[in-house]
């Protein structure tokens, strides 16, 4: 049976460019198998460079990488990077091409069939929320959120265990990112690969990260955790800078109205659905200068009520 999902580990991964400073210092951490791993950081923080170690773009200067067990450098170079989904901010399509032949470029080399690539590249678009009938059009033809979307859906293709996602949403504008980011946390639950994703967002990597790695200059590691752990207990100045000092703001946007204990219906003041983020409820009660929420289920029955107090406590 086809493997989904990998486990990646770091063990001391080190790279450096001669004898200067390593752009990479002794990184080790481990990705379980189906989560996604945010790299964050400054610029010069060895984000990037992390990232494409792993599928060799950039060799390593010494430690190891594994995945499932076996290490990077036992497999060739080339067949390394065919099993490893790649997705890139400027999505690289070949312009030339339909959006059905990029999608089947890394099956094609495995020498799947036209039938079975038409096939798997209608599935993939449907799975990233294009209509079929775009497997005939050519990038030129396509918003760039839609190109972004075919980006991922071809680095699905073969059904990688491991995909790699440099910055893939930094050139989009917000709204299109916001659904982007959607889109991609929803077709995670369904297929469950172990991600690396690469941002220089914060914000970003607190909502699509099952864990955040932290890099400080130099590509040395400051902490690696959950978000809500980043956010709650940062590992020392540096992560608290980092992650702002509207943290506690950001951590009331992980969790949802329907975590909390809620009071009897009160009937009155604004109204949330049961899926509401603690930020967002918060900041409906400060726009509509209201003490009390009333919560529902989608189908808008009141399931509940919360006020100002229960949300910040």
């Amino acid at each position: 049976m086809e493997k989904t999902a990998a486990e990646l580990v770091f063990d001391e991964a080190t790279k450096r460019y001669g004898d200067g400073e390593p752009a990479v210092d002794r990184l080790s951490l481990t990705v379980p198998a189906g989560e996604i791993c945010v790299l964050v950081g400054p610029s010069g923080g060895g984000k990037t460079t992390a990232l494409k170690l792993v599928n060799r773009l950039i060799e390593l200067s010494s430690g190891e990488i594994t995945i499932d067990g076996r290490s990077i450098m036992d497999v060739d170079a080339t067949a390394l990077r065919r099993e490893i989904g790649y997705v890139i901010q400027q999505v690289g399509l070949f312009p030339h091409m339909t959006v059905e032949a990029n999608i089947g470029t890394v099956p094609r080399l495995f020498g799947r069939s036209k039938s079975w690539i038409r096939t798997r590249s209608q599935e993939l678009l449907e799975l990233v929320g294009l209509d079929p009938s775009y497997a005939k059009r050519y990038p030129a033809q396509l918003s760039g959120g839609e190109r972004q979307r075919v980006g991922l859906a071809r680095a699905l293709a073969a059904n990688p265990p491991l995909m790699l996602m440099d910055e893939p949403f930094g050139a989009i504008d917000p709204i299109v990112r916001s659904r982007l980011q959607d889109e991609f946390l929803r077709l995670q639950r369904e297929v469950r690969k172990t991600v690396v994703f690469v941002t220089h967002d914060i914000d970003e990597a607190i909502k699509i990260g099952d864990r955040i790695a932290i890099l400080r200059g130099g590509g040395r590691l400051a902490q690696y955790d959950t978000p809500p752990r980043i956010l709650e207990q940062p590992a020392d100045e540096f992560v608290a800078e980092f992650v702002g000092a509207d943290r506690a703001l950001k951590a009331l946007a992980l969790r949802a109205v329907d975590e909390l204990e809620l009071r009897p219906p009160s009937g009155d003041g604004p109204r949330v659905s049961s899926g509401t983020t603690l930020r967002d409820a918060l900041a409906l009660l400060v726009a509509e200068h209201a003490d009390t929420l009333v919560v529902t289920d989608d189908g808008g029955r009141e399931l509940g009520s919360l006020t100002r107090d229960d949300l910040l406590r």
